[in-house]
């Protein structure tokens, strides 16, 4: 006689291996399709049947009420992103999903009923956005959307249809049958050895030299940058451990958990970069390693060193590259300078090494025709005929850095009082009243010179004032 087997939707009991009896049940879901389960444990079969009626009950009891068959496609949206989507996914992603269905989703195709839904409505309205969907910085960047956005648009409608197909609503998903716009990843820029000794020339004028020598030596993503605080690295095992990320959500500063569970991870950083950092955090006063120098106890802003990026390139004469591009330039000189791609991919904290892969591929060719090479000459005892080109030690560049309109804060000022005399000043606040000082030299040079050891000796006198102070 065949087993009796249970109702669709009514769970499922099988026999594990240590004896004990599991119940699952389907409970809904995730947004991409996939179920979502709870489970029941009994020592007996009949006592795993009981306690999986009673979650199914339960649950079935909590269970919200159906959507109506007359919904439109707009409230069906709005109901499926704020009960299934939006618990799932974190702020930042949470902000760019509102912004695509309640700013052009919801406007365009929300009143159209969801049965009524069709694919050429869905078509039109991807055309629509390409065309003139953009809300915002149209003088900027016209007046479509890019590919990337109406793409988007479309995946998160295929989505949201799909589950109302599974609840019933709909028999067919309508977006199944519509083309999106083919994306391409944008280009990868990277600097070159010269670019980047220039570009670190350039950020000590700047004040932001330790923050892209570490971004350079690392490879981090800009919030995971933003977001170091001193307790994370240990300066006597060099040890620096990434455990969260800086991002903008509506309008102000969040600091979340990092993108994935391998984004949490440690780097280890050689000695010349934990010597430069130890004499950086004695001017800091901050539990960030990157204050913010406007509000007390805040990280950079991630779009201020955007733009403080975009300045040193123009003066330092690199080319313009985003900041994600001094992550791809590290990877690139630790793949042409014999890191291997698993180890990469740790450090830089890819989900797998398959993604290193595919991201630095142009780097991984050049590799493999290096080692063919190699191979030729030790087993077939053939030269190859072309000698893969290897990279010269980039010579010490001459450039000097250009200096900005206004002066670094701590470090006085200059004044031409004649053809042949110039003036230096540097007057610091002690104990709430200003103490003021001045040199004199005949060039600016040597002015600069003498100011440079006056601040250092100024220093000095200060710090023993301040433990003069707290000893009295």
């Amino acid at each position: 006689m065949a087993k009796r087997k249970s109702s669709r939707g009514d769970g499922s009991i099988h026999k594990r291996k240590d004896g004990r009896w599991e119940g699952r049940y389907v409970i809904g879901r995730n947004e991409k399709g996939l179920p979502k389960t709870k489970n029941v444990l009994a020592k007996t079969k009949r006592e795993c049947e009981a306690k999986l009626k009673a979650l199914r009950d339960s649950i079935r009891g909590a269970e919200p009420e159906r959507p109506k068959a007359d919904m439109t496609f707009g409230a069906w949206m709005d109901r499926w992103y704020q009960t299934e989507c939006k618990p799932a996914i974190r702020p930042k992603t949470q902000a760019d999903y509102e912004n695509r269905i309640y700013q052009h989703i919801i406007p365009e195709l929300g009143h159209i009923p969801l049965v009524k839904l069709t694919p050429g409505d869905l078509q039109q309205f991807y055309i629509r956005l390409k065309q003139g969907g953009r809300l915002l910085r149209t003088e900027e960047y016209g007046p479509g959307l890019s590919d990337r956005m109406v793409k988007s648009c479309h995946v998160t409608c295929r989505v949201a249809l799909d589950r109302a197909m599974t609840q019933g609503l709909i028999l067919k998903n309508p977006a199944l049958s519509c083309k999106a716009p083919t994306t391409h990843p944008r280009e990868m820029q990277v600097l070159s050895q010269e670019e980047m000794q220039r570009l670190l020339i350039q950020a000590k004028e700047n004040d932001c030299y330790e923050l892209l020598l570490l971004e350079l030596s690392t490879g981090l993503r800009r919030g995971e940058l933003l977001a170091l605080r001193w307790d994370d690295l240990d300066f006597q095992t060099g040890v620096l451990r990434v455990e969260r990320q800086v991002q903008r959500v509506k309008g102000s500063l969040a600091v979340t958990q990092p993108k994935t569970k391998s984004s949490s991870r440690s780097i280890i950083l050689p000695a010349p970069i934990l010597e430069i950092l130890k004499n950086y955090r004695q001017n800091i006063n901050s539990p960030w390693m990157f204050p913010s120098p406007r509000k007390e106890n805040s990280p950079l802003d991630p779009a201020a060193v955007r733009k403080k990026l975009a300045i040193v390139l123009e003066r330092a004469g690199c080319k313009h590259v985003r900041f994600h591009d001094l992550r791809h330039t590290f990877a690139t000189n630790a793949l042409e300078h014999g890191m291997d791609i698993k180890t990469l991919s740790a450090v830089i904290g890819h989900v797998s090494s398959a993604t290193t892969l595919n991201v630095y591929a142009h780097v991984t060719d050049e590799m493999r025709q290096s080692a063919a090479a190699k191979i030729d000459r030790a087993i077939a005892r053939v030269e190859p005929q072309s000698e893969p080109a290897v990279p010269k030690k980039p010579a010490r560049t001459t450039f000097q850095a250009v200096k900005g309109k206004y002066r670094k804060p701590g470090t006085g000022c200059v004044t031409q009082i004649s053809d042949q005399l110039w003036e230096g000043r540097y007057s610091p606040k002690v104990n709430g009243k200003r103490m003021a000082r001045n040199i004199y030299a005949p060039t600016e040079a040597e002015c600069e010179k003498k100011l440079a050891q006056l601040i250092a000796q100024m220093k000095e006198e200060i710090a023993d004032l301040h433990a003069q102070a707290k000893a009295g």
